[in-house]
């Protein structure tokens, strides 16, 4: 096995001081005021050395290893999957490796991931909390650990989140659908105690009422713990021989993909018989015979936020930060 490259081995490369190039392989160089070519002959040795910096050196002389823990609800889910990409990405540009776990929306579960983090000792979390779990996070907040929520949030702790504002696109889902002549809308969401899914279910119900079909409000409240068949059976007894509903707003990904394969198995002609409008994006949706109109969440926007919100408070814990952004509503055959 070949001998470790060292800082002194990239600084006899190039002919400088080994402190010179500890700045600038510790991200240093513009703070010690070292030359971009300099800068550039360092990197570019170190490269060619194949010089691997030793981590654990690094964390005990700084204080930070460089790490940010991730937990999502389900890493399967495409939304969370993309959603862990960006972070992955953006985390990288700025020197942090991403360790990501999935919680399945399971409070023990994620009480256990946090703790495996905290033991790894990672500079920060981000994490879609599940519902629950509000204690959890504020111990971590106590501790002064930078944590930033994403997706969702408790309205009753101080941290930074980084979400959609899902109550103003279920509102323009719902008109929408309204527009194009459809007025007994039933929606279909999890039965959640979190402010994502209420501000969903919030916002169906008030364009609803807006438009004067308060009579045809109906949501039917899916447990998350349910199977996948079981979610199928609920919807087909919500749907089956209901004559009155004429259009579905599915709250999540999942419970949409459910809902196509009862609706396809059924025969229902969409959007002649029922119209459909669903969140986030699947490939499946767009080769379905007739393409999924979809609430689309800014994936990017809301990754690269999570990252550096998160990175400011490393450098600042006191700040509090919330973005609450903005959707894009991509209309396609199925509520035409």
């Amino acid at each position: 096995m070949s001998a470790r490259v060292r800082i002194k081995d990239i600084a006899e490369k190039v002919g400088v001081s080994t402190a010179l190039v500890s700045y600038v392989m510790n991200g240093k160089e513009k703070e010690k005021r070292v030359g971009q070519d300099i800068v550039k002959k360092i990197r570019e040795a170190a490269g060619e050395l194949n010089y691997q910096p030793n981590r654990i050196a690094q964390s005990l002389r700084t204080g930070s290893t460089k790490t940010i823990g991730l937990i999502v609800a389900d890493i399967a889910i495409p939304f969370f999957g993309q959603l862990a990409r960006v972070i992955e990405d953006e985390a990288s540009k700025n020197g942090f490796t991403v360790i990501i776990g999935s919680s399945d929306e399971d409070a023990i579960k994620q009480g256990s991931l946090i703790d495996t983090f905290s033991y790894r000792q990672v500079d920060g979390l981000i994490i879609v909390p599940s519902d629950g779990t509000a204690d959890q996070i504020a111990a971590l907040v106590k501790q002064g650990m930078p944590l930033v929520l994403m997706d969702r949030y408790f309205p009753e702790l101080e941290t930074c989140h980084v979400c959609l504002d899902n109550y103003k696109a279920s509102y323009e889902a719902v008109n929408h659908l309204i527009s194009q002549g459809y007025q007994q809308i039933t929606m279909i969401a999890y039965r959640s105690g979190m402010i994502h899914m209420h501000e969903r279910i919030r916002g169906y119900r008030e364009a609803m009422a807006a438009a004067n079909f308060a009579n045809y409000i109906k949501v039917l409240e899916v447990p998350y713990s349910f199977s996948r068949t079981e979610t199928e059976n609920s919807i087909e007894k919500c749907i089956n021989g209901n004559k009155e509903i004429d259009a579905l707003l599915f709250a999540t990904n999942s419970l949409t993909t459910a809902g196509l394969n009862y609706i396809n198995k059924m025969g229902i002609k969409v959007p002649d018989e029922i119209g459909i409008v669903g969140y986030d994006g699947n490939e499946a949706f767009d080769f379905f015979y007739a393409p999924i109109t979809i609430v689309e969440q800014p994936l990017n926007e809301i990754g690269t936020k999570s990252v550096n919100t998160l990175i400011s408070l490393m450098n600042d814990p006191d700040k509090i930060v919330r973005f609450d952004l903005s959707h894009s509503l991509n209309i396609r055959k199925s509520s035409r």
